[in-house]
């Protein structure tokens, strides 16, 4: 399962193989190949310095494949993902014309535009084949990028979070058949082994004794055992007192239980509903492949949730390990019932500040598409602002919800203090309420439904699991060092 990597990426003062694809600016720019690139594109004259547009030369043969007017500084986010979608456009052509080698070089004033162009190409590149009995099998196989300003360091951070972002992706791809909870775990202990972080699992009988009443609801109508899976990464010399803890919501496949969803665009893709607990496992392989000097732990409480003959029922109460009572009204609203067992938890450990990940509700999609992730929480409004800047560095966006106190008071059982489900109006935060009962530290909620899986191809983002969340969690804890 952990065997998809991205293809080999280097860096060198000189290219090594035939195949180009250069970045180029200004109407005067030319190449050591002799030829004008503005004029073979028959571009706009009057096109202002700083556009570019990427040269793919390949035995001879030059062509334009894409274009970008108005290229922003280095720092620019929105020119950051333009080059992103310029490297899955380019990865296109490689494919047609079945190349296996390629260099990046750059004309441009700076290469760092480079890095997202290979980003580009190496996300675009993935492909899940396990169960094809044909395995046809992308042509690319090496990128070589052209650089004397660019590190060694550099390659290989981005290498390794490209391959935590295909892990999450194949995560998120494979079905419950063989991705069980159990399963689950044992995956993510590979990949502690991998990258050299701890991983501990609780069983079934550890997790009664842990009192995780959420996770044995959800679990109670499977004949699958749940998992409670703790990872910590603490390097020597790591810059933070108190850890960040990261919580993924774990749900291998939800039916909704009694509440049983509908099958066509509802259960058909309800294996991604683990897609927070891929993330957070992809983004600590990350930080201890590259070892970024941070404390950080996951926890991820994992089932599927299935309406067995002993499946928890509308209307019953279950009470939390911190003594909260919560009245299950909509076996469907599960992924918050688990999540409260993990917030509880992380207490335990005093942490600077936590984050879960969950594709929580259908709202979100409601309210914001596939286009990004709906934040709220506890969290200091500096804290809410870099994670914002971050997600769209990233180009994995987050959007902040109002979190305001009467939104809680639609969450207020009549036999219970709490109940799973507010009503069709701000489904999305009230789901955030509910979680907000189990957190007594800086916290923020992430809903990110809509951007953790596509039903198309949209640039480098593929259909089926997008890996959303695995950059956005690496650069922002990388913000804090």
């Amino acid at each position: 399962m952990l065997e998809n990597k991205p293809i080999s990426l280097s860096i060198s003062n000189k290219p090594t193989c035939a195949s180009k694809v250069i970045l180029i600016e200004k109407k005067s720019a030319t190449t050591d190949m002799g030829f004008n690139p503005w004029e073979v594109a028959d571009l706009n004259k009057s096109a202002e310095n700083g556009s570019f547009i990427s040269v793919f030369r390949e035995e001879g043969d030059t062509k334009i494949v894409s274009q970008i007017d108005k290229l922003g500084s280095k720092d620019n986010f929105k020119s950051k993902e333009e080059v992103r979608k310029a490297g899955a456009q380019i990865l296109s052509e490689i494919k047609k014309l079945q190349i296996e080698s390629i260099c990046l070089t750059s004309a441009l004033s700076s290469d760092a535009y480079l890095i997202q162009l290979a980003e580009g190409l190496l996300l675009a590149n993935y492909q899940f084949l396990t169960y094809k009995s044909e395995k046809k099998t992308n042509s690319l196989a090496k990128i070589n990028i052209v650089s004397s300003t660019i590190t060694s360091k550099e390659i290989e951070e981005l290498n390794e979070v490209v391959t935590a972002t295909y892990f999450a992706r194949t995560f998120v791809n494979e079905p419950v058949i063989t991705l069980t909870a159990k399963r689950f775990s044992e995956e993510i202990a590979k990949l502690g082994k991998l990258a050299n972080f701890d991983v501990k699992v609780l069983n079934k009988e550890e997790i009664i004794k842990e009192k995780m009443a959420g996770l044995l609801a959800v679990n109670s109508g499977s004949q699958d055992p749940p998992t409670f899976t703790i990872m910590e990464y603490k390097p020597k010399g790591a810059k933070n007192t108190q850890p960040y803890v990261l919580v993924g919501k774990g749900v291998v496949y939800d039916t909704g239980g009694l509440s049983l969803k509908p099958t066509a665009g509802s259960m058909d893709t309800m294996k991604s509903d683990m897609a927070g607990a891929a993330a957070v496992a992809g983004a600590i392989y990350a930080i201890a492949k590259n070892e970024l000097p941070i404390h950080v732990i996951g926890l991820i409480p994992a089932t599927d949730n299935r309406p067995g003959e002993m499946a928890v029922t509308p209307g019953d109460v279950i009470t939390y390990a911190n003594g909260k009572t919560a009245e299950i009204l909509n076996t469907d609203a599960e992924g918050r019932l688990i999540l409260a067992d993990a917030l509880s938890y992380a207490s335990q450990y005093k942490p600077a500040l936590v984050m879960d990940f969950a594709t929580l509700t259908g709202a979100q999609v409601m309210a914001m598409g596939i286009y990004g992730a709906a934040i709220m929480g506890t969290a200091s409004e500096e804290e809410m602002t870099n994670l914002k800047k971050v997600g769209f560095e990233a180009f994995e966006r987050v959007h902040e919800m109002p979190f305001w106190e009467e939104y809680g008071e639609l969450i207020k059982s009549d036999i219970a203090d709490i109940k799973n489900i507010g009503g069709r109006e701000g489904g999305c935060i009230t789901a955030g309420k509910f979680l907000e009962h189990f957190v007594d530290y800086p916290w923020i909620h992430m809903d990110i439904a809509g951007p953790s899986f596509y039903t198309s191809n949209d640039g480098y983002r593929l259909k089926g699991g997008t890996g959303f969340g695995v950059r956005l969690i690496y650069d922002f804890l990388k913000s804090k060092i």
